[in-house]
This record gives structure tokens, C-alpha cells and sequence, in this order.
């Protein structure tokens, strides 16, 4: 019998205009686009470079399949979730992604508010195979509590906060996250921190290794971001809060639990705020997170800190699994000795118990991919 696949990462396309048509006049300098300027396609404002990728003759290799219908429309959507052997996800924007890098608390809000009510258009009448994750604006708390109880409101189960905290906010570790992550917790929506979001630049080296280091670094930034959640209190005074590390492997979880408990015991007389649980228990109660080809997590998800991990196929990406997941998600568990409710779990049952989607098969079965 074919088993229930989530995808814990996957990527939708927002009309291309959609903040340059929906920001009022007085927002529209700070309306996020991507526009052609000489060899380059260019993601940002009217005055702020965001992104660039060169484009002309000697271009990159493009990131993806940026023209597959399943980005933008339902039915292409779901012709790739069959080829895929995907029942459902959560969806992730693409020009959403570059929010946190505006500076206008005003426009940051209202961006938000339009990338979500349209994910909600767009993805609501399939609710049995797409999660809603929604739009979080972090540079005026009072508008990310509001935007939370908007979300609630419309029965959204996730909601994206940069990965990393942005320049000139409180860290992960402050109390002044307390409220947000209270009430969080209390609406049942589950905080969601992609990748490469917060960063004044996902470029740290331009020098050799640059490519490889550019994106293997952002694992670097979840491990941060969890560690001071964790370790500065904010999830052990916010327990029923949820956190989810999306596209940053996992294996980190297991060495990051057993690092910080070293330290919680050891070290007792310097750690404050005093925590009421072991690190690891607080990882294994309050954290997920999401990986492509990690088999290390796999191996590791037995141990404190382990069990949380989610398959994710980042669809259509070119470093995600896309369009080779069905034979992908077969060999990741080819010679490990893993029990069948592990590997159920990790490729579907963990993401739909955390983001409180029904598990039910919606594609077909085919050779090699039992599980029994």
C-alpha cells in the first residue's frame, strides 16, 4: 500500500504584479518585483536591490523550472503532485520570500495582507491537499499580532517568520517574542521559517567554494535560530507554541539537542533563564524540521532531539527532489535498518500531525514504493 506523502516544501508563484497592483500609492515604492536590467533579473523595490541573478548569455543555470504550470495554477499543480507521488504540502511564495527585506513597517503589513489573502484563493478550496501558510510582517509587533489573529481567523494552520531575526529587531532569544509565540500557540498555528528569509543578503563569500558555501551556510542559520529560541526561553515559557526549520536539513536537530544539554548540565550555574526542561525535550516537543536528501536524519531519528524531521521536495527548485521524488524518497531509506512507522512518519505523518492536515493517499501507487 502506497504511503501518505507531504511535501513540508514546495514553492507557488505569485502573479508577478501582485504588490505593485495592490499596495496603495503611497506604499508603491515599496511594492517587492522582479524586473530585467541588462543581463540580470533583479528582485527588489523601486530604490533596493534585493536579489540578482544573471540571465543573458553566460547566465547561471536557472533555479528550477520557473515555467511549470504547477507554480502557477491548481490543475498543473496537481498533474506534478501525481508525477511526484505527493498527496498534499504546504506552499512557500517565490517574491514573497524577499518580504523581510523591506524596511517600511507600513508597506511590510500590507504586502503581507495581499500575498495572503490571495494564498488563500489561490489554495483554499483544495484543503486536502494544501496547507495555507500565510505572511507574518515582523518590523511592528502590534502588526504581527494582528496579522495572527487574521490568519486565525480564516483557519490558517502555518504562518512564515524569517529565519533569521532581521536587522534592528529583537533576537530569538528575547521576551519581547513572548506575546507573539503565546499567541501562536493559543490560535494553533505553527511558525514556519524558510530558508534565506530575514538576511540582508543570502550571498556571504563571492570568493572560491562561493556557490557551495552560500547555500550550505543557511543551515547554519536555522541551527542559530534555534538554539536561541531554545536556549533564551522563548518556546520552554511558550509551550504550546511550534516552530518548523524549512530547507535547512535536519540531522542538525539531534547534534544541537545533545550540544545544548551538555551545556544546560554542566554548565548549570552560568545558564539563565533557568529552563524546565532539558533542551532535547524542548527540540523533541516544539520543533520540526524539513530536509531533501539528508539520510543523517534519518539514521538519527531515534535520538533526543530527532524525531521531528519532515521530507520535503522544495518543488520546483533545482536543488530540491523535483521531478524524481517518487524514485528519491525510495532510496533515501535503502540500507538503513528503519522501522516502517519511522519512515511513514518522516515522509508523511509528522508534516500532516503538525500542520493538522488529514493524511488520506490522493495519488497512485506504484512498484518500489511500498512500505510494509
Amino acid at each position: 500500500m502506497k504511503p501518505f506523502v507531504f511535501s513540508a516544501d514546495s514553492h507557488v508563484m505569485e502573479p508577478k504584479e501582485i504588490f505593485l497592483d495592490g499596495l496603495p500609492a503611497s506604499l508603491k515604492d515599496h511594492a517587492i518585483h522582479a524586473r530585467k536590467e541588462g543581463d540580470y533579473l533583479v528582485t527588489g523595490t523601486k530604490d533596493k536591490v534585493i536579489y540578482r541573478l544573471r540571465v543573458g548569455a553566460h547566465s547561471e543555470k536557472a533555479l528550477g523550472d520557473p515555467e511549470r504550470k504547477g507554480i502557477r495554477e491548481i490543475p498543473g499543480r496537481l498533474e506534478d503532485m501525481e508525477l511526484e507521488g505527493i498527496d498534499a504540502e504546504i506552499c512557500f511564495p517565490s517574491l514573497g520570500l524577499w518580504l523581510y527585506a523591506l524596511d517600511n513597517p507600513e508597506a511590510e503589513a500590507a504586502s503581507a495582507r495581499l500575498y495572503n489573502d490571495w494564498n488563500d484563493e489561490f489554495l483554499g478550496s483544495n484543503p486536502n491537499r494544501f496547507v495555507r501558510c500565510g505572511m507574518l510582517p515582523v518590523l511592528d509587533f502590534s502588526n504581527t499580532l494582528e496579522e495572527l489573529r487574521y490568519l486565525g481567523s480564516k483557519g490558517f494552520t502555518a504562518a512564515m517568520l524569517p529565519a533569521v531575526s532581521p536587522p534592528g529587531l529583537p533576537r530569538y532569544n528575547d521576551p519581547k517574542w513572548d506575546p507573539i509565540f503565546a499567541l501562536a500557540g493559543e490560535l494553533g498555528i505553527v511558525f514556519v521559517l524558510h530558508t534565506g528569509t530575514g538576511l540582508e543578503s543570502v550571498v556571504v563569500e563571492r570568493g572560491p567554494g562561493a556557490a557551495i558555501i552560500n547555500y550550505t551556510n543557511q543551515m547554519n542559520d536555522a541551527v542559530s535560530s534555534c538554539m536561541y529560541l531554545v536556549a533564551g526561553g522563548v518556546l520552554d515559557r511558550n509551550p504550546k507554541a511550534k516552530v518548523a526549520f524549512i530547507e535547512s536539513g535536519a540531522s542538525w536537530l539531534v547534534a544541537l539537542a545533545e550540544r545544548m544539554d551538555e551545556v544546560h548540565d554542566a554548565h548549570e550555574n552560568f545558564v539563565h533563564p533557568k529552563l524546565s526542561r532539558m533542551p532535547s525535550k524542548i527540540i523533541d516537543d516544539q520543533v520540526w524540521a524539513s530536509f531533501q536528501h539528508d539520510r543523517a536524519c534519518i539514521a538519527s531519528a531515534h535520538l533526543p532531539g530527532g524525531r521531528n524531521v519532515m521530507w520535503g521536495s522544495d518543488y520546483p527548485h533545482a536543488e530540491g527532489t523535483f521531478p524524481s521524488s517518487r524514485p528519491i524518497t525510495e532510496a533515501l531509506f535503502e540500507g538503513m535498518s528503519v522501522p516502517v512507522d519511522t519512515k511513514r512518519a518522516i515522509l508523511g505523518l509528522n508534516g500532516a500531525n503538525l500542520f493538522r492536515i488529514a493524511p488520506k493517499v490522493f495519488t497512485s501507487e506504484r512498484p518500489g514504493m511500498e512500505l510494509a
